[in-house]
């Protein structure tokens, strides 16, 4: 059988769907060949040893959200859940059983010695203080992005998690992606020449989406926790806005750049196996979303990249508008010399645009300006130098990437933690890798916050004076 032929009915037996070139090697589906081996691992009996009892902290949106994907992996029990609302705690209630334990402290659930593994889905200003307790009490970590609230915060995190042992995973879930492991390998193969520029975009166009989340109508100082909430930060009067609306103020949140930046980071770093940019610049406004909040709903932000053993030299582009009138869209394009990798969600195209080996000579050019002697002189002086062949543009296929229908990568992402917690092995997004994310995307909140250049080491992950 050929190689072309193993490759299709390999990827018909995974139920993905990919276009490559005859040249496109075998070894292009480890990605997806990954993704099948965790499938089979779970297809095994789960043992009472090797189940994972987690406990929730922060049980809104992404909470919920976080607990359905973690229970979905065999042999992971729900074992309790903290949230300083009350409709929320009374939601865990009605949801998980009346015998969930549940509480408004944290630490409640770090106590408990029956809790492996605590997901922490809160607000941003907590993530800090949350991990660190956690792994001093023993805990597996998946700490929903970004991983800390203030740049100086990260190298302290690293060196809790190497002292701990335990496994801490950072919830960029697109960095387990079948679809980005594909873009991996095809940068990686030279399919596009050299990368010298990506654009990523992460727009919405929705009251939610801008993070205007309903509010409880019975939300009061009574109902939530408000002063357990602003331990964290400066004394805050009582503002139900900044409790559920909490992305949209620099006292508790990160704005786009925490939330979706972050996103756009991660995703490309996994890429290129960077280690992140050398120059950070951003800007935005306040377009159309002008409900209280600090920060802003349309923002841009351009980082340059240094030359490195990971990769060549390239530029940047972030952009994320909250009322774009493109409907939203997510996409992160990977520019080289010779084509693009254009991903949209979890699938990718590639199309290719070679330069001929013979330079430009004629049509929108300086010949015509010159008297007709010379221009016959020099197109029959060109026309001997190079072959027709030389002339034309080179052509190559495009590629095309689909994963499965109903594929999550989200899934995926919790399928790798909790493989960790169970074997010791390592995570896609570990502390450092996180924290190369985070900086980054803070960073860009500074230099909007203070209109100026952040100068950033992406070796030695600090900021540079």
């Amino acid at each position: 059988m050929s190689e072309k032929s193993t490759r299709r009915n390999f990827l018909q037996k995974i139920g993905a769907t990919t276009l490559v070139s005859a040249a496109t090697p075998l070894a292009s589906l480890a990605a997806a060949h990954k993704a099948e081996e965790r499938m089979l691992f779970y297809e095994r009996k789960i043992s009472s040893a090797d189940k994972i009892r987690v406990g929730v902290i922060g049980y809104g949106v992404q909470g919920h959200i976080d607990l359905n994907t973690a229970l979905k992996v065999p042999g992971v029990e729900l074992a309790g859940i903290c949230d300083l609302y009350t409709g929320r705690i009374q939601n865990a209630l009605e949801t998980h059983g009346k015998d969930l334990f549940v509480t408004r402290n944290y630490k409640d659930l770090l106590d408990r010695s029956d809790i492996d593994a605590v997901i922490i889905a809160t607000t941003d200003i907590w993530h800090y203080q949350m991990i660190l307790d956690a792994l001093a009490k023993g805990k597996h970590v998946y700490v929903e992005k970004p991983m800390v609230y203030k740049i100086g915060q990260g190298k302290a995190v690293i060196d809790a998690q190497k002292k701990s042992g335990k496994v801490l995973m950072v919830g960029s879930q697109r960095v387990s992606s079948i679809g980005y492991a594909k873009a991996k390998e095809l940068l990686a193969a030279g399919e596009i020449g050299n990368l010298n520029m990506v654009n990523a975009v992460y727009d919405r166009q929705s009251s939610i989406g801008a993070w205007e989340y309903t509010i409880p109508k019975d939300a009061s100082p009574e109902t939530l926790d408000w002063e357990t909430f602003i331990e964290a930060t400066d004394k805050l009067a009582y503002d139900p806005k900044k409790f559920f609306w909490w992305r949209a103020f620099k006292e508790v949140g990160t704005g786009v750049a925490g939330d979706l930046f972050i996103h756009l980071l991660s995703g490309t770093h996994f890429i290129t196996n960077s280690l992140g940019p050398e120059s950070i610049y951003s800007t935005g406004q306040l377009s159309y979303w002008k409900d209280g909040r600090n920060l802003p709903d349309v923002m841009s932000g351009v980082m340059q990249y240094p030359d490195s053993p990971e990769h060549p030299a390239f530029q940047m582009t972030l952009q994320v508008n909250f009322v774009s009138g493109t409907g939203g869209q997510h996409a992160l394009k990977f520019v080289g010399s010779e084509g693009v990798i254009d991903i949209q969600g979890n699938n990718l195209k590639v199309t290719h645009s070679i330069m001929p080996e013979a330079p430009g000579f004629g049509g929108y050019d300086s010949v015509f300006t010159f008297s007709e002697k010379l221009q016959k002189e020099m197109q029959a002086e060109y026309d001997a130098k190079w072959t027709e062949a030389q002339k034309r543009r080179p052509e190559k296929e495009d590629i095309v990437f689909k994963v499965p229908q109903g594929y999550s990568d989200h899934l995926d992402h919790f399928t790798n933690f909790f493989d960790a917690v169970r074997t010791g092995g390592k995570v896609v997004e570990d502390a450092t890798f996180g924290f190369r994310a985070a900086a980054p995307s803070l960073s860009c909140n500074e230099s909007y916050l203070q209109k100026k250049i952040i100068h950033w080491d992406p070796v030695k992950m600090k900021l540079k004076s």
